[in-house]
């Protein structure tokens, strides 16, 4: 065995609990997981076809560093029709994801020491990247109180000047599920340009939104395409996740450095995953909207069933596919009421620390499961917290 081989770098990164809590999920007979944040759908016909297709016709070449000429010219339309977005194939990089054109993001842009503001709760992997390449975070708290809605005002008290530069932004988030307002993206905005910094807006989830909620890309607010590194992924919006394809739309600067660093990760997004995601693009969008219905659906009845649970609460979801119930009743730290969940009602979650500090007291239910496995899901929990209760 090898002694003193593991950096510093990797002791230093916190230990996830999500992974061991999806094994047991896995492993354990009559378990249901509501953990995981992959859809639950198979991807759109078409888009099979299409991947079906490149490979009958051998597409497995590498594809150019920065993307296929015909994916980035379906990303430039959709951009510009559903985002309001101008862009030149100078300022799209088409990645293994947008976790790494988040990664790509930060390397290029962020020397150790140096700041990047992340919100908090936010995306596991936010915080954790920045540690990686010896960043410094900064979280920004975002409170349940405040609709989990970002507050520049704070934000002017956090950021530390001449060191911060980036801000990592996530609408529709994960884990609220909250779609941040017109108002609160054009406060932001004016905050990063006065701050001269690159705005990170992670947009994965902007199909999933409901009621009268409404997605507003960053990057579309006028005078900000300089500041903003728009960031897209198929596998939410298209049930994707195993082609592992994202692209991000940005300053040309930008985006010509995390190409160049893009020889040195994974070389090139899939060449058959590009050719699949321009019928996803290109293609009938009944799919998407049929998912975004089913989702909505089970959004509805989650949380009327997480409010009648004893002592719970939870703030209803605008956007992505995730529940974040308040369950400071129960009198227990998160890791602990997701543990006594998964021992006493068979029922998998995510604790809401994963999320950051803020998520105390929060856990994350995903509604990207079957309606009646949520169902049974929640009467599990119901049962086992009234019986705690001794209602």
């Amino acid at each position: 065995m090898l002694r003193g081989i593991i950096s510093d770098r990797e002791k230093g990164l916190p230990v996830s609990t999500i992974g061991r809590m999806l094994k047991i999920a896995a492993e354990g007979r009559g378990i249901i997981s509501l953990g995981p944040g992959e859809p639950d759908f198979v991807s759109p016909q078409n888009v099979l076809r299409a991947a079906r297709e490149a490979l009958a016709k051998k597409m497995t070449r590498y594809s150019p560093v920065a993307g296929r000429w015909d994916f980035k010219q379906a990303v430039i339309r959709k951009l510009k029709k559903e985002n309001g977005i101008e862009a030149g194939e100078e300022n799209i990089i088409v990645t293994c994801g947008s976790t790494e054109a988040i990664m790509l993001a930060l390397i290029a842009t962020i020397d150790p020491g140096e700041g990047v503001m992340v919100p908090d709760p936010g995306f596991l992997s936010y915080t954790p990247t920045v540690e990686v390449l010896n960043g410094m975070p900064i979280s920004i708290p975002l409170e349940e109180e405040k609709g989990f809605q970002p507050d520049v005002d704070m934000m002017e008290k956090l950021i530390v000047p001449e060191k911060t530069r980036v801000l990592i932004m996530n609408t529709p988030s994960n884990p609220t599920g909250t779609v941040f307002s017109r108002k609160v993206l054009e406060e932001i905005a004016g905050f990063a340009v006065e701050h001269g910094l690159l705005v990170l807006s992670d947009e994965a989830y902007e199909k999933f939104v409901y009621k009268d909620a409404k997605h507003i890309s960053i990057g579309s607010l006028n005078g900000m395409e300089k500041h903003v590194m728009t960031l897209h992924s198929f596998s939410k919006t298209y049930a994707m996740p195993g082609f592992r394809l994202g692209y991000a739309c940005g300053p040309e600067n930008v985006i010509g450095a995390m190409t160049k660093l893009h020889v040195f990760s994974s070389l090139c997004a899939p060449t058959v995953s590009q050719v699949a995601g321009i019928e996803a693009l290109r293609g009938p969008q009944g799919a998407v909207e049929r998912m975004r219905k089913e989702y909505d659906r089970r959004r509805r009845m989650i949380v009327k069933r997480v409010c009648e649970v004893p002592g719970w609460s939870c703030m209803e979801p605008e956007g992505a596919f995730y529940a974040f119930p308040n369950v400071t009743s129960m009198g227990m730290k998160s890791l602990d009421v997701s543990e006594w969940l998964l021992r006493e009602a068979k029922v998998a979650t995510i604790p809401g620390t994963e999320f950051g500090r803020m998520g105390e007291g929060f856990i994350r239910l995903s509604y990207a499961t079957a309606y009646e496995k949520i169902e049974k899901a929640m009467d599990r929990i119901e049962k086992a917290v009234r019986k705690k209760a001794g209602r």
